[in-house]
């Protein structure tokens, strides 16, 4: 099964082709195919109209309109076994009421007799027969029932309508009714005011580390957080999600807004590339990034645990400390940064080449986390 790449991934491999690195470099660097980058260089060639072809968006409306119609066909087919189960469990005298109601609104009334099975003359005849005692007096209670509702100031529901008919109006008719009639006329009373309630609350999670950050298996432990560096243009902002079992970068987001979005991307991109079991532990700190609601969805979406350190503790989320030093001294603090898409290019080059694939590691035993990863017997590993 072809891998599939993010397409921040897939944006950065084509950004360091424009910064003047070679195919060939980045296949022996990010092992990836040849053809896999061509066909990415093919279609922004494509997308930005120097070749013809189809492009990334009418590819992406192409899906959702193949997606589309495939709904389309499945609605229509329950509408079908619909009519068809209705004609059996609804009588005619009432299929024809409800074209009746919906020929008052517009609809074709030879298209709605097709839908509901039954003859376009049998529903005029029904209509031209005068009306029963029961529709007579349904007819008129609508009427009682739509002064009362005007009186009111359009205030009263069915309950208030109905007490008025009753009590103030001496006319014998059941609560049911009155419903069912207004919400035949369209009739409502004002909904009752209800106090506000926030849309959510900020949550938080226990601490489910308590600073020890080994594990002997993968996916059992992520910890994530987020780091600033300037550049002349402005800030830059990177995300990283960690695996604490080989330290391999499995997710990552950079941007020039620090938001939500920033640390979600991230997070999704971990668990598109890993398939986490339900249970693995995310662990981050507080800040308001990971309190949000996009975040927390996600990770409870994704049946992952949510784990936070105590707040001013910096050891906390020790892992990602000594991982974010590393970068400040291996990359960050290394030169002056001109431009957003030069520091960009340089923390993926950092993240997805020489954190993952060259630098050695010395809790690693001096290997990569991509080679531990590989080498690692995993018939020794205890959950």
């Amino acid at each position: 099964m072809p891998r599939s790449y993010p397409p921040e991934f897939r944006r950065k491999v084509l950004d360091l082709l424009k910064a003047g690195r070679s195919v060939a470099d980045l296949v022996r660097d990010l092992q990836i195919s040849d053809q896999t980058i061509y066909t990415w260089r093919r279609q922004e060639l494509i997308d930005t109209g120097q070749l013809p072809g189809i492009t990334s968006g009418d590819q992406v409306e192409l899906v959702a309109a193949r997606r589309r119609i495939a709904e389309l066909e499945t609605e229509v087919a329950v509408h079908r076994r619909a009519a068809e189960l209705l004609k059996e469990a609804v009588p005619p005298k009432e299929r024809y009421a409800a074209i009746k109601q919906m020929a008052a609104e517009g609809l074709p009334v030879n298209v709605c007799c097709r839908v509901l099975r039954v003859s376009v003359s049998g529903y005029y005849a029904w209509l031209g027969r005068p009306l029963s005692a029961r529709a007579l007096r349904h007819a008129w209670l609508i009427e009682r029932i739509r002064a009362v509702h005007v009186a009111s100031g359009g205030v009263y529901g069915a309950g208030r309508v109905h007490a008025e008919l009753r009590l103030g109006q001496g006319i014998v008719v059941g609560h049911n009714a009155v419903e069912m009639l207004m919400r035949r006329a369209g009739i409502k009373g004002l909904p009752h005011r209800r106090r506000p309630r926030p849309k959510h609350q900020t949550p938080t999670a226990a601490d489910l580390v308590n600073r020890d950050f080994r594990r002997v298996e993968p996916n059992r432990l992520w910890a994530t957080d987020i780091t600033e560096h300037p550049t002349r243009e402005g800030k830059v902002y990177c995300a990283v999600v960690l695996d604490t079992y080989s330290r391999k970068v499995v997710g990552w987001s950079i941007d020039a807004t620090q938001t939500a979005t920033l640390v979600t991307n991230a997070l999704g991109m971990a668990i598109n590339n890993r398939q986490p079991q339900p249970g693995t532990v995310i662990h981050s700190d507080h800040g308001v990034q990971y309190t949000s609601w996009t975040f927390t969805r996600r990770v409870h979406d994704a049946g992952l645990a949510p784990s936070m350190g105590s707040i001013g503790d910096c050891y906390a989320n020790g892992r990602m400390e000594s991982f974010w030093g590393r970068m400040q001294t291996e990359l960050l603090d290394r030169q002056r940064w001109r431009t957003r898409i030069e520091l960009a290019n340089a923390i993926f080059e950092y993240l997805e080449i020489f954190h993952n694939r060259q630098r050695r590691h010395s809790s690693l035993g001096m290997l990569s986390p991509i080679e531990y990863e590989r080498v690692r017997p995993m018939s020794l590993s205890v959950a």
